[in-house]
């Protein structure tokens, strides 16, 4: 693990180099209790299926990036793709990376990409949001639940230096009622690049709808859907989700 400087934060990041010549340089952005470590294996795994430069990093306030200075807001993720995500790209020498978002992650990665269309060389989502849905708010109250009535909180605190915060910050963003109109549509027809987005179809925080939205607005994408997956695509069907972002990445 190292740090990198951006304007206001330091960054913790893993920067794999590449093994294959020519490729684009993948970045992974994390879901919204995620950071480098809890990615796991992952990256590396990532790395070596398709031979790209791999770069992961924690967002401010997560891992051991410095703290984010005020509670999350409802354009949280839209701050973190049109302010962080190039100040971080700009630091690490990247021009035109390929994105790969998980849930947050995944939200993120879009709105970079309909902001900056010309940048991304492909975008790969897993279990993206791009409105809020019923069963994602009844996912966020169960969520609440559990962390109130489990180990939880010791359990994320070995990843964050803050883990009560950085649970806060995204449950109450998201069960907050200004939260429930948030929605980025609008940035999906602007996006010019490929797009892979997968999806579980047991996913527990939304329906198949929000990668379906994608494919009707970007005419380069493919869908993914896997059966017996969860919201976390990368851990219930790793050999699914690497082989169709090796085959995306020599596709596109």
């Amino acid at each position: 693990m190292n740090t990198i400087e951006i304007p206001g934060y330091r960054i913790e990041t893993l920067d794999i180099p590449a093994t294959r010549p020519g490729l684009p340089t993948q970045v992974l952005l994390h879901e919204g209790l995620g950071c480098v470590a809890m990615w796991r294996d992952f990256p590396q795994q990532l790395a070596a299926a398709t031979g790209c430069r791999t770069i992961v990093y924690s967002r401010p306030g997560y891992g051991a990036s410095d703290p984010h200075p005020e509670a999350r807001q409802p354009d949280y993720m839209h701050r973190e793709a049109q302010h962080i995500l190039p100040a971080l790209l700009t630091a690490m020498a990247v021009e035109r990376p390929l994105l790969v978002g998980h849930s947050d992650g995944g939200s993120i990665a879009l709105i970079f990409a309909g902001s900056f269309p010309e940048r991304p060389v492909g975008v790969v989502v897993m279990a993206p949001h791009e409105f809020v849905e019923a069963e994602t708010l009844a996912g966020i109250r169960a969520a609440r639940e559990l962390w109130h009535n489990s180990d939880w909180p010791q359990k994320l605190a070995r990843y964050h230096r803050d883990a009560p915060r950085v649970f806060a910050d995204w449950n109450d963003c998201w069960l907050a009622p200004a939260f429930r109109d948030w929605n980025i549509e609008a940035f999906l027809p602007a996006i010019r690049c490929p797009v892979l987005a997968i999806q579980g179809e047991d996913d527990e925080y939304a329906t198949l709808r929000q990668i379906e939205v994608i494919a009707e607005q970007v005419p380069e994408t493919r869908l993914l859907k896997l059966a017996n997956c969860g919201h976390t695509p990368q851990r219930d069907q790793p050999a699914a989700v690497l082989a169709a972002i090796a085959e995306f990445v020599s596709w596109r």
